[in-house]
């Protein structure tokens, strides 16, 4: 059977293998570039943070486009592998000769979906690898880590989405005995999977830190930290953004008072509303996920999909067993 799977997918390896020594050859050429650039804005600021942004971006134009590599690969390896896995099987009738052979239907769909599935992580794994050795410098000067196309395209979440991409394809290919229809839901149902993901759950994995400072000053979370809400909450629970966009009417009414006399283009007023609101209780908050949880969020991430993945293979089976060829 392995034999047999290396015959069938051949050619999609040896084109796959070239693109993706393609791909590495742009992105450590690039990316030696990069660190060289890095290195020397290092050594001309010296730690001076006001002159490490003055640098920003490292990269532009197409370039600064090379992480979405690990968004795209996974998909296209599920649409363009999975789908067909047995959807094309099915469409030309070549099952009905697989199956009737001595080989059963659990250990033919075992070892082709279980290289396909090993190639898809060796390949999310690829990318992965080169994107975080690649954004190394970008992650280092502009300390967001968690933002989104940052944690979606580095460490170890691209293995988790190539390997539930190609489960989606594989399964859907099976249920709906249709290489097109599977291939839109891959494409359909990887997508709308990530931005539930990405937009309502990760950063309720764990459950983020909230603290307090004095509202006439200022807190910056340490490291790359993701901050979720920042502002300011009253004694009884009134919370106000930062930006002040809704704090006029949230204010108490001596603290309204000092706006009308603020003088106008000086800080003073802004420094006696502040100091109004502390005496009246009032303090500023910060919610943030801390840096130090980034890879327990990478492995929560990649576990959910893998198992979603398994999931997604074991109703295959169950499909492959009960269904007439």
């Amino acid at each position: 059977m392995t034999w047999l799977v290396w015959r069938q997918y051949r050619a999609q390896a040896t084109i796959t293998s070239v693109l993706l020594a393609a791909a590495a050859a742009v992105i450590l050429a690039d990316g030696f570039q990069i660190a060289s650039h890095w290195h020397s804005i290092r050594v001309t600021c010296s730690g001076n943070s006001a002159c490490l942004q003055q640098h920003v971006p490292l990269v532009s134009g197409l370039v600064s486009d090379l992480p979405y590599a690990s968004l795209i690969v996974p998909v296209v390896l599920g649409m363009l592998w999975g789908a067909p896995l047995v959807a094309h099987e099915l469409e030309s009738r070549t099952i009905d000769f697989a199956w009737t052979q001595s080989v059963t239907r659990t250990r033919w769909l075992t070892v082709k979906a279980g290289w396909l599935l090993l190639a898809a992580a060796a390949c999310g794994g690829v990318i992965a690898a080169l994107t975080t050795w690649w954004s190394g410098p970008g992650n280092a000067l502009q300390a967001d880590a968690f933002a989104p196309g940052q944690f979606d395209t580095q460490g170890v979440v691209p293995i988790g989405y190539a390997v539930f991409a190609m489960a989606l394809g594989i399964a859907a290919g099976t249920a709906s005995r249709r290489t097109l229809p599977a291939i839109a839901v891959a494409l359909g149902g990887f997508i709308a999977l990530r931005l539930v993901i990405s937009d309502f759950l990760r950063q309720h994995y764990m459950t983020a830190v909230t603290t307090y400072y004095h509202v006439t000053g200022s807190f910056t979370p340490p490291g790359q930290a993701w901050v979720l809400a920042q502002g300011a909450v009253s004694r009884t629970g009134v919370v106000v953004p930062q930006g002040w966009g809704d704090l006029y009417p949230a204010l108490p009414a001596a603290c309204r008072r000092l706006l009308p006399t603020a003088p106008t283009g000086q800080s003073g007023w802004l420094n006696a509303v502040l100091s109004c609101m502390q005496a009246h209780g009032w303090r500023g908050f910060a919610t943030y996920q801390p840096a130090s949880r980034y890879w327990p969020f990478q492995g929560i991430e990649t576990g959910i999909y893998l198992l979603l993945a398994a999931a997604l293979i074991a109703v295959t089976f169950a499909i492959v067993r009960r269904r007439d060829a």
